[in-house]
């Protein structure tokens, strides 16, 4: 049988991660920080080689500096932490960092951004529905990523690595970012919906009361983001656009969707 879709229509709100669920720009960080840790590894006799592996189990949906000290931790290299401003040449955790963001703002710079297709369409439709829309990124290119695409103006808020730095937020899979982002839009968690495509992100997400986490799964793969906190798991949000599964939707959204109190029960 297919999996029980959510009605994000009946939602008090919906919060979306940016890059791989909203836009591609998970596969413009993935290839910087290949460029990056390539780089590094070979210079310093670092093995196992650094894999596409390593990025969803250390990189992918935490803040810049936490991913790279979690990856060099993972093949027991420490080094010092640095500062924020640490050029990107610096062999620290912040210049590792930098070198990578400066590589990622040349790509989207050069090659540009559009969203993934059926992320649009269900942004669209959910914005016309008036239902509350945000952003939990843990990337500080957020606001730059979505001037970009040209969606920021469907999102009436954006907790990114910059709100996070700003305010002292833990990094995903801590429950800080969505627990912030779900303040910030003036909605209940437990009514309300998250769209994740990364294991950081669904833990993160479900520490905060979600008690809907939408798994977009570009990679990570459907078991390892149901173990972390997704409680459906689809390919792409365009399966949100299907009437058939709309309808599905509804018949079980006692059990599957959040609900506001105002509304009307049938």
């Amino acid at each position: 049988m297919p999996e029980a879709l959510p009605d994000p229509l009946r939602a008090e709100g919906v919060l979306f991660d940016l890059d791989g669920v909203l836009t591609p720009t998970a596969e413009v960080h993935m290839r910087a920080w290949k460029v990056v840790f390539d780089d590094v590894f070979e210079r310093w006799g670092i093995t196992p080689p650094y894999s596409d592996a390593d990025y969803f189990d250390y990189v992918d949906g935490k803040k810049r500096y936490d991913g790279v000290a979690s990856l060099l931790r993972s093949r027991n290299v420490e080094i010092p932490w640095g500062a924020v401003d640490d050029p990107p040449e610096a062999e620290t955790i912040c210049g590792i960092g930098n070198r990578k963001n400066a590589a990622f703002a040349e790509s989207l710079r050069g090659e540009g951004i559009a969203p993934f297709p059926g992320s649009l369409a269900l942004v669209e439709k959910l914005s016309a529905a008036g239902i509350p829309l945000g952003v939990v990124s843990s990337s500080k290119n957020a606001e730059e990523v979505l001037a970009a695409a040209g969606i920021r103006s469907f999102f009436r808020i954006v907790v990114d690595g910059v709100v996070a730095e700003r305010e002292n937020l833990a990094s995903k899979p801590a429950a800080d970012m969505f627990s912030a982002g779900a303040v910030a839009l003036g909605v209940d968690p437990a009514r309300s919906i998250a769209v994740e495509d990364a294991t950081s992100g669904a833990a993160s997400a479900a520490a905060a009361g979600f008690a809907t986490v939408v798994g977009v799964d570009r990679g990570t793969g459907a078991d390892a983001l149901r173990a972390a906190g997704a409680t459906v798991v689809v390919d792409d949000l365009d399966v949100f656009l299907d009437p058939a599964a709309d309808e599905s939707a509804r018949s079980d959204s006692a059990a599957q969707a959040p609900r506001s109190d105002n509304e009307e029960t049938a």
